[in-house]
């Protein structure tokens, strides 16, 4: 029995400096680029990375319309997202409520689309087309 009990001393001996190598391989891989990495991107480039459909797009209407604003809420985002308190994607009208609540009234191009003929065509052109159907 004292020859069982030794192998599989040795076994364990063995296997828990195994666990101990990768443990600090894993640390040495992990730390690094993750230091690196926060201080490298910019804030635009933190939000940006969290946007969701089309909040890329509001981002950029935000930043033609208010741009010394729209620098300083994009820097206190990402400023969240870095410390965790921001886990969620933001989509663009998620963001597009945010620049609304502190007073910035984005203004987005709105298109509305209707089927006609089997095609999709934007509700102006249709309104101008009957329009100028009845005239004839």
């Amino acid at each position: 029995m004292s020859e069982d009990d030794s192998e599989l001393e040795r076994l364990k001996a063995k296997r828990l400096a195994e666990m101990q190598q990768n443990i600090s391989t894993r640390k040495k891989i992990e730390t690094p680029p993750a230091n690196s990495q926060s201080k490298t991107k910019n804030p635009r480039d933190v939000l940006v990375g969290r946007l969701g459909f089309r909040g890329l797009e509001v981002l950029q209407n935000a930043e033609s319309q208010f741009p010394n604003d729209t620098t300083m809420v994009v820097e206190k985002l990402a400023e969240l997202i870095t410390s965790g308190e921001i886990t969620e994607i933001l989509d663009g009208g998620k963001l597009l409520t945010l620049f609304r609540s502190i007073g910035l009234n984005i203004r987005m191009e709105t298109k509305i689309n209707v089927e006609q003929d089997g095609k999709f065509v934007s509700l102006s052109d249709k309104l101008s087309n009957k329009s100028s159907d009845e005239s004839d």
